[in-house]
């Protein structure tokens, strides 16, 4: 059976190409589940830190009756010590992850 050009469908180039085995590791863009552990924990110490440094900021400069100061200063420093340090952290796993990349190289 013929097309057009005057080639069979069994002849096409598809056929032709010589399968590539595949790779037993499959390529993933995703960092290791043990580094993504690590950054994890990384996010809450340094929420923790903050949360430590904020409360502290706030009890160091009010004096008498502060708990809602105190835990506006608790509540910010954590939220803006894990936002910097997931940041950080993201920044960490796509150099390891580019490290990688040209390792296998």
């Amino acid at each position: 059976m013929q097309n057009c050009s005057g080639w069979f469908h069994d002849n096409n180039y598809a056929n032709r190409v010589p399968q590539t085995p595949i790779d037993k590791r499959t390529l993933s863009a995703l960092p290791s589940p043990l580094a993504r552990v690590i950054a994890f924990v990384g996010v809450l110490i340094a929420g923790a830190a903050g949360a430590a440094i904020g409360f502290s900021l706030v009890d160091l400069q009010c004096d008498g009756q502060c708990s809602v100061g105190t835990g506006i200063g608790l509540l910010l420093g954590a939220v803006i010590g894990a936002i910097g340090m997931s940041v950080v952290s993201v920044l960490v796993l796509r150099a390891v992850g580019e490290w990688r990349e040209l390792a296998d190289d």
